[in-house]
């Protein structure tokens, strides 16, 4: 059973930076595909990064240049570096992983692991 705990969300003003880390145990982490998603009260989740574990990235287009997210395999963690914030990225963000075929998926619905959730309040 993989769990996943996420931590480093906050409060900060538009324009800053939070990273988002995601400790993950129970599964072989360097062969799960993981990513972050986000959701607001009202809407669908949506996602945000996804990394392979071939290390190939892909961004959700409102993120592109401004977030980063990477994997460190011996440590077991999935970041998220977010820059220049604005109040539109305000949202629980979570992390998810899953196994693949392939090593890479973007699709929500592959995603069989997910955390709790971590608050990014972003105000103008």
């Amino acid at each position: 059973q993989v769990q996943l705990s996420e931590s480093g969300g906050g409060s900060v003003q538009a324009g800053g930076s939070l990273r988002l880390s995601c400790s993950v145990s129970g599964g072989t982490y360097r062969s799960l595909c993981v990513a972050w998603f986000r959701q607001t009260p009202g809407k669908e989740r949506e996602g945000v990064a996804f990394i392979g574990t071939e290390s190939r990235t892909s961004y959700a287009d409102s993120v592109k240049g401004r977030f980063i997210i990477s994997r460190d395999n011996t440590q077991n963690t999935l970041y998220l570096q977010m820059n220049s914030l604005k109040p539109e990225d305000t949202a629980m963000y979570f992390c998810a992983a899953t196994y693949i075929f392939g090593g890479f998926t973007t699709d929500l619905r592959m995603y069989r692991n997910w955390g709790q959730g971590t608050q990014v309040t972003v105000s103008s």
